[in-house]
């Protein structure tokens, strides 16, 4: 009788085990790199592909300025504005942010009419 007991209650530890770790993963926070620099480019990229389309939520933004004479910018819907970096900023910031539904526009503020994308939320 002890043994299955012992069974049953290590079968339970491993099951809320796995079901914490699963729940760990799936409230992480999803990363998105942006690269501007060192030449006329700007990029926006979620596992290593281009961002086109994002569920509405909280993302940690890792932003990587690689060039003094360029800075990455947000715009969003209903006013929504972030400077993730300014000039001469060199180096790379994070932040989280909560997106919510609409198009969004990132650019460098100083090359804006050849260094810019849009993505949306959804």
């Amino acid at each position: 009788m002890a043994r299955v007991t012992l069974t049953a209650i290590a079968a339970v530890a491993v099951t809320l085990v796995l079901a914490g770790s699963a729940l760990s993963h799936s409230t992480a926070t999803p990363t998105l790199v942006g690269i501007v620099g060192p030449g006329y480019h700007i990029t926006l990229t979620k596992g290593g592909k281009a961002v086109k389309t994002l569920k509405r939520g909280t993302y940690k933004f890792v932003i990587r300025d690689k060039s003094s004479i360029h800075a990455f910018s947000l715009d969003g819907p209903n006013g929504f504005a972030h400077d993730f970096t300014r000039i001469p900023f060199v180096g790379t910031k994070t932040s989280t942010i909560k997106l919510k539904a609409g198009k969004y526009k990132y650019y460098c503020p100083n090359h804006e009419s050849i260094m810019f994308a849009h993505f949306r939320v959804i």
